[in-house]
């Protein structure tokens, strides 16, 4: 039996980890699986070869795309020559839908059979995507339940593979064992802030989330703040916003990483719309969400969008369960009264919690084995059309 080679590009952390579990999954069928293209360190760790690093494509907003367009669509270029000339069993685009969506495109028009993973967001915005979508992609994996019908009736192929932290995070998370990780005393009211992934989110949001924190501190004086950080330039932003809003004093503490267990230890998350927020619904946390983007790109998606809400937890709920503000609605008194409602309504906060509950064992769906389950007929079909 020859030896399957698939390719794949997958952009920032997030399509980093769900590729590397699905080369894991489809390892259990193809030992001697060969996987290359673009992809990032948990990637590698499977043996996957990259070409180029997936950091060169963890770009945000409409604008900041528009600014690197001659160097993505360089990167982009040279890798349908790439595979043009040496084609693989099958192509899979991990999310980064503008940069995958036209690639894929070009590739299946070649002959190469394609999937993409990560449906794009369709139902909230861009609807019309879905027509690119069906020449892209020979099947389309979701993420959420919802999702494949919007396919079926546009004749596309796609599978619910279920969402990859709803296997990962427990059911009933520990929050005993999270705070004493964390050094916090059990009765202590805590308040985890977390302003983004990216430089450009935590510079937007970094002033108001400070300002917010005062006004809580100021209302109840026990309060502890953590601010998990990723990496040192989004820490450095958002030293610099504290030392530009005078907040020495305030009970604000920095972490490197641990967003997990700070989310689990504390009583509230305030957050920036994304995955993370889904990651506070998995941990059954109660979260204000805040979301603010370039004002050009704001000012474009929002002749896009279909739905009154963005974040995640109220997506999946069909109707706002959580509170958000978006653009110039995120001020630092409307986040701290949002924050205090939360810690002031227990009630509210075990209702929640139960819609989580659900959320989560709806969601969780062993995806990478799925994924590569409904993957084997593409590559069983054998290279290209």
């Amino acid at each position: 039996m020859a030896k399957v080679r698939i390719a794949m590009v997958a952009g920032e952390a997030s399509g980093d980890l769900l590729a590397a579990h699905l080369i894991r999954a489809l390892r259990v069928h193809y030992p001697d699986l060969e996987c290359v293209g673009i992809g990032g360190p948990r990637m590698e760790a499977e043996g996957f070869e990259s070409w180029w690093p997936s950091e060169r494509l963890a770009v945000m907003g409409l604008v900041e795309v528009l600014r690197r367009y001659r160097e993505l669509w360089g990167i982009r270029s040279d890798l349908i020559k790439r595979l043009k000339a040496d084609p693989p069993d099958l192509f899979i685009g991990i999310d980064a839908p503008d940069f995958n969506l036209g690639l894929e495109q070009r590739l299946r028009k070649s002959g190469i059979r394609t999937a993409h993973f990560v449906s794009p967001s369709i139902w909230a915005w861009r609807g019309g995507r879905v027509h690119g979508i069906g020449k892209a992609a020979d099947h389309v994996l979701c993420l959420f339940p919802f999702e494949p019908e919007l396919y079926t009736r546009h004749n596309i192929p796609a599978s619910f593979v279920g969402h990859p932290l709803a296997d990962e995070f427990p059911l009933q998370p520990d929050r005993d064992a999270a705070r004493e990780q964390l050094q916090l005393k059990q009765g202590t009211c805590v308040v985890t802030m977390m302003p983004g992934s990216r430089v450009g989110e935590v510079s937007r949001l970094a002033d108001d989330f400070i300002e917010a924190a005062r006004l809580l501190a100021e209302r109840r004086p026990d309060i502890k703040f953590l601010v998990p950080l990723v990496t040192r330039e989004t820490r450095q932003v958002f030293e610099e916003a504290m030392a530009r809003r005078n907040a020495g004093e305030l009970p604000i503490r920095l972490l490197f990483g641990h967003s997990h267990e700070a989310m689990i230890a504390s009583d509230v998350v305030l957050l920036a719309s994304g995955t993370a927020a889904l990651e506070a619904a998995l941990l059954k946390r109660p979260m204000v969400v805040a979301y603010r983007v370039a004002d050009m790109t704001y000012r474009i998606v929002k002749r896009m969008v279909y739905l009154p809400y963005f974040s995640l937890p109220n997506i999946l709920a069909g109707r706002f369960v959580v509170p958000e503000f978006e653009q110039d609605d995120v001020k630092p008194a409307a986040l701290a009264d949002a924050v205090e409602r939360w810690l002031n309504d227990r009630e509210a906060v075990e209702h929640l919690v139960e819609g989580f509950t659900e959320m989560h064992l709806a969601l969780r769906q062993n995806t990478a084995e799925r994924a590569a389950e409904a993957l084997l007929p593409l590559i069983a079909a054998g290279g290209r059309h």
